[in-house]
């Protein structure tokens, strides 16, 4: 059997290690994960009563275009019903994106440390991926405008950058958006932008009647807690989400996901609740790195990536021993383990063993 080429050596993505696995293998009872940035408050009470109902339908197949849910998202965000796509998470919007656009040789620009699934997209479809540094961990914009080339198709912004948790300011996006030029797509990565407090942040659906070349991402997963649904959504210009129609598989949602997104729309206050304990979370956080002596970039989304002074690697084990599972292993970032911001209850355990671990190591220094 014969793949294509480019892929025999690309790397499979690795999520947050399972609680069941570091159960199991380390003989824990209890386990925390703060690795893979889920909501620790779980979903609207809604969701529940919502996919009860739709039980009775398990044997059908979903609503292949998700009229229902598109509506309600067209009305709250102002947009045409036309302008709406959705997938299976936000993750396969991006695969789809790739898919409809690249061709061999083509060219992307992306950030040297964000989602690592823009490039493994971009490799499947056998284009050339241009990353560019961050600059103090937020996306450097200028310098990314600067690699944009005749062959560029797609230029990928992440906005809060995972996994470094910063934000581009409305003033520098809108700027950059200006100068892109009309040919060139550009994919605005909003999965966290429910969380977002920061005044400067930008809104970027409501930059799409001005940039017909932008497409906005955000997900289900996160601030819903709809992780486990697989189901994300894209906004752009009718013309753009046609042809990302035109690879989509037939049936990408299930109705499940659909019933749950519905529910979830109507419930504002548990979004609002949710915010508002996520930000004492990140100030509880912040406040405890900053008497640990650890550095840190300011968090906008549901985690934080902090610099814990050795290998995060080692930490990252250290703390798995603890009952802890973070996320480490980010090549820019050697030292730097991501954290996601958990209940009250949960931060402080967190503290709790990541001090013990640093009293350890620096007892061995």
């Amino acid at each position: 059997m014969l793949p294509k080429p480019h892929i025999v050596n690309l790397p499979v993505y690795q999520p947050g290690k399972p609680i069941e696995d570091v159960k199991r293998e380390l003989g824990l009872d209890e386990v925390i994960k703060l690795a893979s940035n889920e909501n620790p408050y779980g979903c609207s009470p809604r969701v529940r009563a919502a996919i009860e109902s739709e039980l009775s339908n398990i044997s059908l197949y979903p609503d292949g275009s998700a009229v229902e849910l598109t509506g309600l998202l067209a009305k709250q965000f102002g947009v045409n019903t036309d302008q709406i796509i959705f997938g299976c998470g936000s993750d396969e919007l991006i695969a789809l994106t790739a898919r409809a656009f690249f061709l061999p040789e083509d060219e992307t620009v992306m950030a040297d440390q964000t989602f690592s699934v823009y490039k493994s997209n971009a490799d499947i479809e056998g284009a050339i991926s241009i990353e560019v540094p961050l600059k103090d961990g937020v996306h450097d914009l200028d310098a990314m405008l600067a690699k944009i080339g005749e062959r560029t198709k797609i230029v990928w912004i992440c906005n809060p950058n995972n996994p470094t948790g910063t934000i581009v300011s409305d003033q520098k996006l809108t700027a950059f958006l200006d100068s892109v030029p009309a040919h060139v797509l550009v994919v605005l990565d909003e999965a966290y932008a429910e969380y977002v407090t920061d005044s400067e942040y930008s809104d970027g659906i409501s930059l799409l009647s001005k940039y017909p070349n932008l497409l906005v991402l955000r997900t289900f997963s996160k601030i819903y807690g709809l992780a486990s649904l697989r189901i994300g959504y894209g906004i752009g210009q009718p013309k753009v989400i046609k042809l990302i129609n035109q690879v989509r598989e037939p049936f990408n949602t299930s109705r499940i996901g659909q019933a749950a997104a519905k529910a979830s729309v109507a419930d504002v206050e548990f979004v609002a609740e949710c915010r508002d304990k996520n930000r004492s979370g990140i100030h509880y956080l912040n406040d405890q790195f900053d008497r640990l002596g650890l550095d840190y970039f300011p968090a906008h989304g549901n985690f934080i990536m902090v610099d814990v002074k050795t290998k995060a690697t080692e930490m990252f084990h250290s703390l798995l021993e603890k009952g802890i599972i973070v996320r480490a292993g980010f090549s820019v970032y050697p030292t730097h383990i991501r954290v996601t911001v958990g209940s009250a209850e949960q931060n402080a355990r967190f503290i709790t063993a990541l001090e013990q671990v640093l009293s350890v190591k620096q007892a061995h220094v």
